[in-house]
Parts: structure tokens; C-alpha cells; sequence
């Protein structure tokens, strides 16, 4: 008998029934087979084309042969794996159906119908990989079903990005094609079933999918050395399973810990300033703040704008190098103000970097705290100005229910401000992910002047939307005609952070305003390891001409930086509710550089050209980083990095957790 998907797992003397079920013997033409045969073998065709696609998509070099090789013996495995539990509800219903309805034609031609569905779907979903893949270079994971709830934006992201009519009517002709060519020489078992053939169906139903779940697992995935032949090896609608099981991670119980009281040790001797206290203690807002004026300040700031602009790698910036001429005014506000210049973003989507722009807090594991229950009036920086005199906004080009972010900065004491307040008539130009970056600018200066109107100092954080896929902008603005791909994007983003400066040059608060331009994380991750650290290094600018003189600052630094920082240059209190530190802070130039890149599992700690790697499962992995490259090579874990970022994440963890998060603020008010 031919070895099956089915009895992969299972040996085979015991198979006899479910065999027949899946290949009957040939008859003198045509062999006949059983629909769940049908199904596994278009599967498993599917599957490989699929995986070969999306090799096509890894730039030549990155995987060696062995690697290749293994990704496939892998991916086989996971293949089957899937089939598992694809096949246990056919076996199920091919067991229910009375036998005198196996032969009629009515329900030979529902076969048919539903196995041309069957294959339908698995070419749709083999796109589907093949878009994510392109996105973030790896199997369907948390983002994915992210990505199902907010079915309008991504819907109208792949509408607005790719020919998606003829791409279905592609999918019905190939399903159509395939089965028509198939059918001279498939035929449906349609042999009447045995009582004790209904028994073992029913039987195998249930053992294939339990024997997967005992057997394989998504962990297995990993190993190979190289991140693109992890994610090859991958199955999609497995790793999708699994991704909806591991959606959240408890970093105590997947995590490898230390004892509270030597955490808390370890960071206050790097001098984090971060201030450990019960949850509802309404006394801490340590340290005081700093009086002396950071250099190169010539005077406080009364307003701050912090501008997080989407997919802002650093490469595409002419101050990092490149040379395409892409960002011509964030160049020249690079050069008139302060620019850092080793600043690297904490993870791999937006939710991410409004995380660390608004708690300053190394990522926790799993979901982001703004798509967490339970994350109102945390001590934001928004909730802290607010309490402090400021009128504290969140600006978004989009619907701000994606991602939760309406409600995440709304209950944090932010006023929110996202597409459906701008007024129509002076919106230019939208797409499905929100308004062109022009247009929120233009409804800024209109919610800055209002403030300024009731005579309070304002702090505003503007998330930006047009440097993104499908990269479409208003005609006639830069050089590059929309849609410009990802280039034409920046430049056309560049260009409304141009004009948004120019306008604001001429109101009467703009000598008091800093403006701190930034990125909510890089344009891509893909990478031979799972955080490659360049691809993590964002660009931030600090820009007030009135304020500040030039400078170029290369110590490196981490997002969670930017909240600490803009308190101390303001002069206010609060710096120890943030696990991050002031770049003024004179203290932080005795204390190593360090930051945090990570992805929704793997947590990383970057520090003496040094990436250390916390896993699942109390794994630690360590890589060397080139520093002027920022190439990794493997290495051996060092002692004292690990117990640092174990301290840094765990405390991040505990603290959410335990509410020692929650504003001090909130607690006096209550």
C-alpha cells in the first residue's frame, strides 16, 4: 500500500480501513480514490509550490544548501502535520454517510464542487502567505490574526495594492483547469462502507489529529541556524493555529527570571532611575527633575510635537547614507538641529512603537501594552504632561479604532484626534490606511492654535500614515508619480513634514516648540536571524530653531528613551515611571550604551556590540554585532548581559502586570 499523508504518523497495519477510504485499487482505467486522497494530494501540491514562491522571494546568498534542504525536509513534515487535522472531519463525514447515497450522482457532484472549493481555498491562502511573506518575511504568525479583525484596513490595503479581480479570477480558472485535467483520471471511491470500516474512520478521525498535536509543534521550526529557513520550513495554517494558542505570553512562565529582589538590584546599578513601587502608591514621581538645561539647549521648550512617522527606516534618510535624495527636508532639519544618530526601534509594528514612545518600557512578549486589557491611565508621557498643566493630543491619519489606539490613548489622557474628525473639504487625498500625511498635518496646526488660544503649553503625538502599502499620495507634490512604491512614499512624506514646518514657521508658538521627528518602527525585518539589528536602527531628529543649536549625538540609544528625555528637556517630574533614561541625563554618559530590539517573542538586549536573545522556553541565544555594520555572527551568552536583560524585560513584564504601571496621577485622584 502507498504511503499516505494519513498514515504518517500512525503504522501502517493499522491503516487498512482508512487506506481504503483514501486509494481504492485501480480499477482497469482510472484509479479511484477516497475525496480525503483528493484533497491531501492537491494539499501537499500546493504546499511545495507555495514554499518554492516564497524562496523566490529571499535575495540570493541568504540560505546555503543544507539550509534549503533542511527547510523542505522540514516543511515536509509540517505539511503532513497539517494534513492531519485537515482530513480528520472528511474521514468523519465519509464515516456518517449512508451508504446509499455514496454512488448518486447528486453527491458525486457535491464532491466535485467541494473539492474545486477546497483546492479554490488553498490557492487563496498560498497568496495570501505570499503577500504576508513580502510584508514580514515569515509564516502567518500573531500579526496575521491581527490582521483578521481589522478586515477593513487590510482588505482595503490589498484592493488598493494589487490587482485583486483578476487574481481570484486566476485562482477559479487554475482550480478549474486542474480538476478538469484531472478527471480522466480520478474517480471518487463510492463503495459501500463496512460497519467496521465506519468504526475505523471514525477512529483515525481522531488519532491523526491528536497524534499531530502530540508530535509536531511549531517550536520545531527553528533550529537551522538561519531565520529564512525557520519561516520556509513553516506551515501557514499551522503556524496560523498556533499563533492563535501563543497569542499572549506570560514572561514568568515562559521566560528565564531572577529573583525580584536582585532585579531590581541590577537596574538601579545601571542607573535606570526607574522607581519599583506597589500598585495604587501615590507617591512616587522620583526622581525630581533635572534643573540644569541640557546641552545644546538654549532654553526650555514651552510646546512639544513628537512625530512618529510610519516605516522610517534610517537608511532612507541622506544623513544615514543614502544617496537617492529621498528625504531632502528631514536632511536639512538634521542639519540645523540635533540628530542621534544610533537610535533603534524596539520591534516590528506600529502598536510596538507607540508602546515605547508613550510608557517607555523595554517590549513585553506577546501583545503589545496598547491592544492589552487593563492599559488605562498607565503613566504615559501624554497622562504625565496632563497632569502637569499640558494639553496632551494623539493625532492619527487613520480610524483609530485600529489597533485600539482610540482607546489606549484616550483612557491615558490623551484627546484624540484621527480621521473622522478632520473636516472632508481639506482632506487632499486618502487610501484605505487614512488620510494623506498633508492633511493630519494641516488638522495639527489646527488643534495647536487651539490650544495655544486657551494659553497652555500642549504636547502632541502625530502617528503618521502615508508610508505605507499601497504607498499612494496626492499628484504633483514630488517627483515620483503615486503610487511610487515605497521610495515614492517617503519622499511624499518627507515632503508634508517639509510643509508642516514651513506652516508652522509663521505661528506664534512655534519658537517654543520642539519638534522630535522619529519612526514607529523600520520599513522591514527580514533578516538571516531572528532581530537583525539593522534593520531596527531608526532615525531621530530634535528640531527648534529658537531652542537648540546643532549637534550630531552617536551614542546609541532605545526608543524608550524618547519619553524620559523630553521630560528632563522640558523640566518636569516623572523620569522614574519610565524603564527608559534621558539622553541629557549627565549620569548616562558613565553608563554603557545600550537598547532593546525584539519581535512579538524573541526579546533582545543590545549592549557592548553584544545582541542577547531571550526566548521561550528560558532560552538565551547571543550574537556579535559588528558595530559599524551591524552584522551578527553568533556567539556565547555572556553571564552578565543575560542577567541585565532579564532584568529589563522581566521588570517591564512584572510591573504591567502587577500594576506598578498605572499613573501615580490617577491614584491622588482616586
Amino acid at each position: 500500500m502507498p504511503a499516505t499523508p494519513e498514515n504518517a504518523l500512525i503504522p501502517a497495519a493499522f491503516l487498512r480501513p482508512v487506506a481504503a477510504e483514501i486509494a481504492a485499487a485501480p480499477s482497469r482505467r482510472h484509479r479511484r480514490i477516497g475525496f480525503s486522497g483528493l484533497l491531501a494530494l492537491g494539499a501537499l501540491a500546493v504546499w511545495l509550490v507555495l514554499r518554492v514562491a516564497l524562496l523566490a522571494h529571499v535575495d540570493a546568498g541568504e540560505l546555503d544548501v543544507k539550509a534549503l534542504l533542511l527547510a523542505f525536509a522540514k516543511g515536509a513534515w509540517f505539511d503532513i502535520a497539517t494534513l492531519c487535522f485537515l482530513v480528520s472531519p472528511l474521514l468523519l463525514l465519509s464515516a456518517a454517510l449512508p451508504n446509499r447515497f455514496r454512488a448518486r450522482r447528486t453527491v458525486h457532484a457535491l464532491r466535485w464542487a467541494a473539492l474545486w472549493i477546497a483546492l479554490a481555498a488553498l490557492l487563496f491562502g498560498a497568496l495570501a502567505e505570499i503577500t504576508f511573506w513580502r510584508e514580514f518575511s515569515t509564516r502567518f504568525n500573531f500579526i496575521a490574526i491581527d490582521y483578521l479583525i481589522y478586515t477593513t484596513e487590510v482588505i482595503g490595503n490589498i484592493r488598493e495594492s494589487y490587482p485583486v479581480g483578476a487574481l481570484l479570477a486566476g485562482i477559479a480558472v487554475l482550480a478549474t483547469l486542474t480538476l478538469w485535467l484531472a478527471r480522466r483520471h480520478l474517480r471518487f471511491d463510492d463503495a459501500p462502507h463496512s460497519g467496521r470500516r465506519r468504526a475505523a474512520l471514525m477512529s483515525f478521525a481522531l488519532l491523526l489529529p491528536l497524534s499531530s498535536a502530540k508530535l509536531a509543534d511549531v517550536g520545531q521550526m527553528e533550529g537551522s541556524g538561519n531565520a529564512y529557513a525557520d519561516e520556509l520550513s513553516g506551515n501557514g495554517l499551522f503556524s496560523l493555529a498556533a499563533a492563535m494558542r501563543r497569542n499572549e505570553l506570560d514572561y514568568d512562565r515562559f521566560y528565564r527570571t531572577l529573583p525580584a529582589e536582585r532585579a531590581d538590584a541590577v537596574l538601579a546599578g545601571l542607573g535606570t532611575g526607574f522607581a519599583p513601587r506597589p500598585a495604587h502608591d501615590a507617591s512616587a514621581h522620583a526622581p525630581a527633575p533635572l534643573t540644569t538645561l541640557p546641552a545644546p539647549f538654549l532654553r526650555r521648550p514651552k510646546n512639544i510635537v513628537l512625530i512618529s512617522v510610519e516605516s522610517l527606516s534610517a537608511e532612507f534618510l541622506g544623513v544615514h547614507g543614502n544617496a537617492k535624495g529621498l528625504t531632502p527636508n528631514l536632511d536639512r532639519l538634521a542639519a540645523e538641529g540635533m540628530m542621534f544618530d544610533r537610535v533603534f526601534a524596539t520591534g516590528t509594528r506600529t502598536v510596538r512603537g507607540l508602546e515605547a514612545l508613550s510608557i517607555g518600557t523595554p517590549p513585553i512578549p506577546g501583545q503589545a501594552v496598547v491592544r492589552r486589557p487593563g492599559n488605562e491611565h498607565l503613566a504615559t508621557l501624554g497622562e504625565q504632561l496632563a497632569h502637569q498643566g499640558f494639553t496632551s493630543l494623539f493625532l492619527y491619519g487613520g480610524y483609530g479604532y485600529f489597533d485600539n489606539m482610540n482607546d489606549y490613548f484616550g483612557a491615558n489622557d490623551y484627546k484624540v484626534v484621527d480621521r473622522t474628525d478632520l473636516p472632508a473639504g481639506e482632506i487632499v487625498f486618502e487610501n484605505v490606511w487614512g488620510v494623506a500625511d498633508e492633511s493630519l498635518f494641516g488638522g495639527a496646526l489646527r488643534a495647536f492654535d487651539g490650544a495655544a488660544r486657551d494659553h497652555k503649553p500642549f504636547f502632541a503625538h502625530i502617528m503618521t500614515t502615508s508610508n505605507h502599502r499601497p504607498f499612494t499620495y496626492p499628484d504633483g507634490r514630488i517627483d515620483i508619480p503615486s503610487p511610487g512604491g515605497r521610495d515614492g512614499a517617503v519622499k511624499y512624506t518627507d515632503y508634508a513634514i517639509g510643509r508642516f514646518i514651513e506652516e508652522a514657521r509663521a505661528k506664534p508658538w512655534f519658537d517654543d516648540t520642539l519638534f522630535v521627528i522619529t519612526a514607529d518602527h523600520c520599513a522591514s525585518v527580514a533578516g538571516k536571524t531572528r532581530l537583525p539589528v539593522a534593520k531596527y536602527h531608526i532615525p531621530l531628529i530634535l528640531y527648534g530653531p529658537a531652542l537648540l543649536r546643532h549637534d550630531v549625538n552617536a551614542r546609541m540609544a532605545s526608543q524608550i528613551d524618547i519619553p524620559p528625555t523630553l521630560l528632563h528637556v522640558l523640566g518636569l517630574k516623572g523620569r522614574g515611571d519610565f524603564l527608559g533614561a534621558s539622553l541629557f541625563d549627565p549620569a548616562a554618559a558613565a553608563r554603557p550604551e545600550r537598547a532593546f530590539v525584539s519581535n512579538y517573542q524573541a526579546l533582545g538586549y543590545y549592549k557592548n556590540d553584544m545582541l542577547t536573545v531571550l526566548l521561550p522556553r528560558r532560552k538565551v541565544e547571543a550574537w556579535h554585532v559588528a558595530h559599524d555594520t551591524l552584522e551578527v555572527t553568533p556567539a556565547e551568552p555572556d553571564a552578565q548581559l543575560v542577567e541585565e536583560a532579564v532584568a529589563y524585560y522581566q521588570s517591564a513584564a512584572r510591573a504591567l502586570k502587577q500594576g506598578r504601571l498605572h499613573s501615580a496621577y490617577h491614584e491622588v485622584e482616586k
